[in-house]
Formats: C-alpha cells, sequence, structure tokens
C-alpha cells in the first residue's frame, strides 16, 4: 500500500498519480469507493494498491 498525490483526473475515471518517487502512473477507483460516490480531485493524497499482472497500474483503495 502507498500513499500517492492526485495530479490529473481525465472524464475517463482513470486517474494519474504521483508516487513519493516521483514517477507517474495510471489508477482506478476500486469498487467500494465507487459504490460511496466518494468525489477524488486533483490534490487529494490516497493510498493505492500495487495490480500483481502490471505495475503501471494501481488501484485507489482510500
Amino acid at each position: 500500500m502507498k500513499v500517492c498525490l492526485i495530479t490529473e483526473s481525465p472524464p475517463n475515471g482513470m486517474f494519474r498519480v504521483r508516487l513519493d518517487t516521483e514517477d507517474l502512473i495510471r489508477g482506478s477507483i476500486s469498487g467500494k469507493i465507487r459504490r460511496s460516490f466518494l468525489r477524488i480531485l486533483p490534490g487529494n493524497r490516497v493510498k493505492m494498491e500495487v495490480s500483481r499482472y502490471d505495475s503501471t497500474r494501481e488501484r485507489i483503495i482510500y
């Protein structure tokens, strides 16, 4: 689990996220957050979980 910063939120549901190591990756919202209708905006700090299959994509879990 990593703490990251949202830098951009395009309208397709994916987010561009900056890690603490200054890397930019793409992340999507987990189902629990999607059901709760939480709003994620650029500048928010979020916790992410790494995908086992593709390390460039992660899932926002909190």
